[in-house]
């Protein structure tokens, strides 16, 4: 046994062991939160995305430089970790190295890696550009970052240094494999050392860069850079489906005796998991609505400030004393941080190792509302509309019917034989500017000759509002009435103009036995127009710009179809904003907000607004009934309402179809 092997055994198993250690800790408060969340289906979609995203890095390279910049990293520290291995091999036992696979492999291998450990520095050295000098707000400034920065990079110049000196005392038969080694070894020579002192050089710093890893091996599970372990899980384990429903409680278990998230353990272990995943990139932040207008909500520290609960409370966790631990909602995560979330899912969409914000807002909402009574006090006449008329508004349900005057439309009680239902929904059967979208779709249904028919008094709200805002009885009361009459009809096929009913008769009814074809109407006039069954002939000559609904685009990947109506309509000129598709702004309407005053920070439709203005378009077209009234109010606080329009696709369809 060498002094090498003598003294590097022990350290390395001390450095280890405590590595090893600490994320058995971080392991065991993941499994000591209460709720379950199964994500063991579909084993083959789990490893193929797992490939896509991690090997592959799709989802981060949807920004392209710190993209490629952090590919670069990954692939190249996946290279050198061979070399690492071999270098503790060989230190615990000389001839153990990877010369066996071959002179020629072997050349390939040195050769990749030092071009690898220069890939290393080059990214390392945008990273500290960008952390230093650019300074993005989302990605803010930390000491941990730094230190990675300073680990990372002090271990490839440890790498190239140990190269170097090695070219210089011993000169092996690979040496022609390391370019870059060798302009550092040409370098060195100027020192004019003897072969033995370079050897002894060689060994120094290959003892270095040992020594960084087993530090940084260390250091690791109380940094954010667990990420490198936690967040190949969590792509594994993240939800295969663009759209995702809530998960429902089963409030006939009399076992459950706390709904929602009082504490950080009533959340579930794939929540634990994306708070050791959160790379801190700040991307869910820079596409936040509610941050960007001033508002105390950012997903990134919402994750952040999550994770630092769970780490206070980890000894009450780890001892079962569970009383003790301390509520979820802090000086942190407020209320106003709980209640500024418009549920647009941007952070989510954003986000490349895939978090999933938006789950753990709905659980803390649940708790404040069901638990506490704790909410903002507009949304008590939301709740009472609710229960008592089956809708937000105070109408009674004889008035949805209202809108139908003069169009001679049936309802599913007079005529159940249709070809499909068309699910009116709250905004389009009470208030007054989206009756007209209503009112435009039917005419449109009509000219298609597609037989269809409504509940009227018998359509009750879907509870998306209910739900969202953390009231997941109402929820579920209105949704079993509902699907009950939809089963009774035996509906197969809906049609809808809000995409949040859209949403939760797609997504979220099937958990209560209601199992649907669900389009939105979008989708419908789209295929309308591409069968031929709808002509739009007379010209619009406007330019149009699209706003997406959050709950179309980001919650169901819907884009395509509503822009290519608009493409449909002759003379119509196509604007987008420079926020659009995933990316596109939300109105503020989502999550419940519609219902909702908006005290703190910049209104976020008045943001949205200026955003259309600013693309000088005449028609700001829409597909959702809150997004129009939003985008309407903000026309109207910026004065431009006699100036420019805001229409459904229904609405400019049929105004271009005879």
């Amino acid at each position: 046994m060498t002094w090498q092997t003598f003294l590097f055994i022990p350290i390395a198993m001390a450095a280890f062991g405590y590595s090893g250690y600490r994320f058995y800790i971080l392991f065991k408060l993941m499994l000591s939160h209460r709720a379950r969340s199964g994500r063991t289906d579909q084993l083959g979609s789990r490893f193929k995305t797992s490939i896509i995203n991690v090997l592959g890095q799709k989802a981060v390279l949807r920004k392209k430089t710190p993209g490629i910049m952090h590919t670069t990293l990954l692939w190249a520290f996946l290279l050198i970790t061979v070399g690492t291995v071999e270098q503790f091999a060989t230190t615990i036992y000389p001839p153990a190295n990877f010369e066996f696979i071959g002179r020629e492999p072997y050349w390939f291998l040195m050769l990749v890696q030092d071009i690898a450990t220069l890939g290393v520095l080059v990214a390392v050295a945008y990273f500290s550009y960008r952390r230093f000098i650019v300074r993005p707000e989302g990605l803010g400034r930390s000491l941990d970052g730094t230190l990675v920065l300073t680990f990372t990079g002090t271990l490839k110049i440890a790498l190239f240094l140990m190269n170097g000196f090695l070219l210089l005392g011993q000169h092996p038969w690979y040496a022609s494999a390391m370019p870059v080694s060798e302009l550092v070894a040409a370098g060195l020579s100027v020192l004019h050392f003897s072969p033995e002192i370079n050897a002894s050089l060689a060994t120094l710093f290959k003892w270095v860069h040992m020594l960084i890893v087993l530090v940084f091996a260390c250091y690791i599970p109380h940094s954010k850079h667990r990420h490198i372990l936690f967040s190949v899980a969590n792509t594994f384990f993240k939800s295969l489906s663009h759209s995702k429903s809530m998960t429902p409680i089963n409030f006939e278990d009399e076992s459950v005796q706390q709904y929602g998230a009082a504490k950080i353990n009533d959340l579930s272990w794939k929540d634990a998991l994306d708070y050791y995943s959160c790379t801190e990139c700040g991307r869910c932040q820079d596409m936040c609505p509610a941050y960007n207008t001033q508002k105390p909500l950012t997903p990134k520290m919402l994750i952040v400030d999550l994770r630092e609960n769970l780490y206070r409370n980890r000894n009450q966790l780890m001892n079962g004393k569970l009383e003790e631990v301390s509520p979820v909602i802090d000086e942190n995560i407020t209320d106003d941080v709980i209640w500024s979330c418009t549920s647009c899912r941007a952070c989510e969409i954003a986000c490349p190792v895939f978090v999933e914000h938006t789950n753990k807002i709905y659980d803390i909402r649940r708790n404040l509302v069901m638990m506490e009574s704790r909410f903002p006090g507009e949304v008590q006449t939301v709740f009472k509309n609710l229960e008592t008329n089956g809708s937000p508004w105070a109408f009674s349900p004889e008035d949805r019917l209202k809108w139908t005057e003069g169009l001679s439309i049936k309802t599913m009680s007079e005529d159940p034989k249709i070809d499909i239902l068309f699910w009116v929904g709250c905004a389009g059967a009470f208030d007054d500017r989206n009756r007209k979208v209503i009112r435009a779709f039917a005419s449109l249904l009509k000219k298609a000759e597609i037989r269809f028919a409504i509940l009227g008094s018998e359509e009750r709200c879907t509870g998306d509002a209910a739900r969202r805002i953390g009231n997941e009885y109402l929820f579920q009361t209105l949704a079993k009435a509902n699907i009950e009459t939809l089963n009774r009809y035996q509906v197969k096929k809906i049609v809808t103009a809000c995409p949040h009913c859209f949403n939760t008769l797609k997504n979220e009814y099937k958990d209560f036995g209601g199992n649907y074809e669900v389009i939105h109407h979008s989708e419908f006039i789209a295929q309308l127009i591409q069968e031929g069954k709808i002509k739009p002939t007379k010209a619009l000559d406007a330019s149009v710009t699209f706003h997406d609904s959050c709950y179309l685009g980001r919650w169901n990947n819907i884009y395509d179809e509503p822009r290519s109506v608009l493409e449909a309509l002759p003379s119509a000129r196509m604007v987008e904003m420079s926020q659009n598709r995933a990316e596109s702004m939300c109105c503020g309407a989502g999550g419940g907000r519609m219902w909702m005053e908006e005290k703190l920070g910049k209104r976020i439709n008045v943001t949205r607004t200026e955003q259309a203005l600013g693309t000088n378009a005449e028609i700001i077209a829409s597909s959702c009934p809150f997004c129009i009234t939003m985008i309407k109010d903000g026309l109207t606080t910026k004065e431009m309402s006699d100036k420019v329009r805001v229409m459904d696709l229904a609405e400019l369809v049929d105004q271009s179809t005879p």
